[in-house]
């Protein structure tokens, strides 16, 4: 009883976010624009390009993720906590968000004229066909999505929001989600960046509708990161384009 704290107090910066936020910014900058010196490094470890991809990814998200976990342990415990009071409808709303989310894809994808993959699709449908379910299915599944929910829901709209009008902090959260997806890969075109804004608005729209529950669209995208993996395994590799 009393271990977690009023809800004022839940939503102030601290140091622990400062220092998730920054380790996951500088790591993303050099994977993106020291691309080929991090490969060469890493590939003297792993000598096979997939194996290095998934070793330099999941260290990434492992050591931006136990930062996270320090840092909002109480807020995930809260969240939790009241999803669990209403498990049916938490249950019935994950399907509806992601149904939601392809809807909305498909219509930017379509009014941007963007039907054509992006590099970072191509390289999940790589990792996926390339690497067994028990490894991927951890980082893009489990770790990826939770630090995202952690950095561009609870940060930019729960945290930022107490400083900023929360609707501002909400096109943050979508556009800095769908940036930070193609950045150092096809740059910010609106084509490129358009499957992610569809992703991070029904995202960003889960978490405010939910009262700020983080848990809950982590859940969201979580299971619409599986369901990805789950059709790439399913689909012969010669109809992706393999």
């Amino acid at each position: 009883m009393g271990t977690i704290p009023p809800a004022g107090r839940l939503y102030r910066f601290t140091g622990l976010d400062a220092a998730a936020a920054g380790l996951y910014v500088s790591l993303a900058a050099a994977l993106s624009f020291a691309a080929a010196p991090v490969a060469a490094l890493v590939q003297r470890v792993f000598p096979d390009p997939t194996t290095a991809v998934f070793a330099v990814n999941l260290a990434f998200y492992v050591s931006v993720g136990l930062f996270a976990v320090a840092a909002a342990w109480r807020v995930l415990a809260r969240d939790l906590l009241i999803l669990a009071t209403r498990p049916w409808f938490t249950v019935a709303m994950i399907p509806l968000a992601i149904v939601a989310m392809l809807v909305l894809t498909a219509v930017l994808v379509t009014a941007t004229g963007s039907a054509k993959e992006s590099q970072n699709q191509l390289g999940l449908q790589s990792l996926v066909q390339q690497l067994p379910a028990w490894f991927v299915v951890p980082l893009l599944v489990v770790l990826g999505p939770f630090v995202e929910e952690y950095l561009f829901r609870h940060l930019l709209i729960g945290k930022l929001s107490r400083h900023l009008n929360i609707w501002i902090c909400c096109v943050l959260s979508a556009l800095c989600f769908a940036a930070i997806h193609v950045v150092g890969r096809e740059g910010l075109a609106v084509p490129a960046l358009a499957p992610y804004l569809g992703m991070g608005a029904v995202l960003v729209a889960a978490y405010v509708w939910t009262g700020k529950n983080v848990m809950f669209s982590y859940f969201v995208h979580a299971s619409k990161n599986l369901l990805a993996v789950v059709l790439i395994y399913a689909i012969p590799p010669q109809l992706l384009g393999g």
